[in-house]
């Protein structure tokens, strides 16, 4: 029996869940203009577990084409550094070179993940203790990074310690964040601010030991301050009740609060099984999947976070490592390292249209899958330069669409004779040439709002000159 206590305590949270959600975007990161930037794009691998993954240009423009603004390149420990089995391999780096090349010629921003595959023998347990001065092994692998990109600006940041776990390690997971994560960190971000003041550092919590998740949730809670600058929480999530989705969002928020430090979901996207490309409904079907991956969509675009979805691989790398048979978080299902054919049930939710880079401020945005339309409210600024809005026209309007500003002005797009943008409604002060539309990215430029240093209310709608 529910006591009148935990019905108040119930109904309070119920409400304040929704609202701390709805607030005023706090989580968006600012580029060198000043511009309020949402970072979206996939995790890219230099290996699976059959080998080495290569990518070309054209993996590159498939990535812009599904809303990618940010990569985030996933580092082998072995091949940067002295652990046991591990050494600094030239020809990776070059390798590495060539990803951030590929990013800058598709106006994609790189982050590098330090992972800690690769070495012969990793033993948390020993690394936390550092009796050997396994943080400065550490630190020194990273130091190989920090200083060949240090005046790189595409380069904007690094996720220093992947997924970093407990193990048998007799100590709380409180007690462990506190007494040795933090300081970890802490020595971390000192070092690279000595090469490189200005990039970002990711921070991610401990990965909790197998049955030990709370919420379904396998990451523990951030307990303690860093007190550093520069700082972006980037936990993962990887949820598979859709009911937990929005409390394990809101825990975030609040660690990021203590941290003082945006989110970026660093990974997400609970993983599919081989089963799932062959049926619609049940447990594994396709149409579970979509309603998941939605509704964790419609949670990050409320919150305004950044989401990096794993993985940019064919079905190469598919393992049993969950009951319920083969299974991968990559999105394609070639038999490939790369891949062309995508689990459109996720790639559609992943590739959803949302503000990429705005000259001003987002107040709030939402991406409706029911209706296909983007909610924006932005406060303009365009003094900071263009804005970039991607719609994935492609996949979501292919029966066209439009672009409606504050109701006055309303420009569309009809894929049938292929002319850009066509005017059905301007204001005097407006300028529809302001509005560009690229049909082989599939985003929309703004070199200027028709409105500066005002509220201005956008909307993209399916369909031609749709301003009801």
């Amino acid at each position: 029996m529910i006591q009148k206590k935990q019905v108040i305590k119930i109904v309070i949270f119920a409400f304040m869940l929704p609202l701390a959600l709805k607030a005023q975007i706090k989580h968006g990161l600012r580029d060198a203009q000043g511009r309020h930037v949402i970072p979206r794009g996939f995790v890219v691998n230099t290996n699976d577990h059959k080998g080495e993954v290569f990518f070309n240009s054209d993996d590159y423009a498939r990535m812009v084409r599904m809303g990618a603004n940010y990569q985030v390149i996933r580092l082998e420990l072995g091949k940067l550094s002295e652990f046991p089995g591990g050494k600094l391999e030239p020809n990776y780096l070059k390798k590495l070179d060539t990803l951030v090349a590929l990013g800058i010629n598709h106006d994609i921003k790189t982050v590098f993940k330090m992972t800690v595959y690769g070495v012969k023998k990793f033993v948390w347990e020993e690394f936390w203790l550092n009796k050997n001065n396994e943080y400065d092994t550490y630190i020194d692998a990273w130091k190989v990074i920090w200083k060949r990109y240090a005046n790189n600006n595409a380069v904007v940041g690094y996720d220093v310690v992947n997924e970093p776990r407990k193990l048998t390690m007799d100590i709380s997971y409180n007690k462990l964040t506190e007494k040795y994560l933090i300081p970890l960190y802490q020595k971390i971000i000192d070092e690279s601010q000595k090469i490189d003041a200005n990039k970002k550092i990711l921070i991610q919590s401990i990965f909790m030991n197998k049955g030990e998740a709370i919420d379904n949730n396998q990451y523990a809670e951030i307990t303690a301050p860093i007190k550093r600058e520069n700082v972006i929480f980037a936990p993962h999530i990887y949820q598979d009740n859709i009911d937990l989705v929005k409390p394990v969002m809101y825990r975030f928020d609040k660690e990021s609060d203590l941290l003082n430090a945006p989110i970026l979901i660093g990974e997400w996207g609970f993983p599919t099984f081989a089963k799932t490309d062959t049926i619609i409904s049940g447990r594994l079907g396709q149409l579970k999947y979509r309603e998941l991956y939605i509704k964790t969509a419609e949670v990050f675009d409320q919150m305004g976070v950044g989401s990096i979805k794993a993985w940019f691989l064919g079905n190469r790398s598919m393992q049993n490592f969950l009951p319920g048979g083969p299974s991968t978080w990559a999105i394609f299902s070639d038999s490939t390292d790369a891949g062309t054919v995508e689990r459109k049930y996720i790639t559609d939710v992943i590739a959803r249209p949302y503000p990429q880079v705005i000259a001003g401020t987002i107040q709030d945005f939402m991406f409706n899958h029911a209706t296909r339309t983007l909610n924006l409210n932005v406060e303009t600024d365009n003094s900071k330069g263009a804005s970039t809005i991607f719609v994935g026209a492609n996949r979501h309007y292919p029966d066209g669409f439009s672009v409606i500003v504050n109701d006055d002005l309303v420009l569309y797009y009809n894929p049938l004779k292929n002319v850009g943008l066509e005017t059905y409604k301007c204001p005097e002060n407006g300028s529809p040439t302001d509005f560009i539309w690229d049909a082989h990215s599939q985003k929309l430029t703004v070199l200027k709002w028709p409105r500066d240093k005002a509220n201005l209310q956008v909307k993209i709608v399916p369909g031609i000159r749709n301003f009801e």
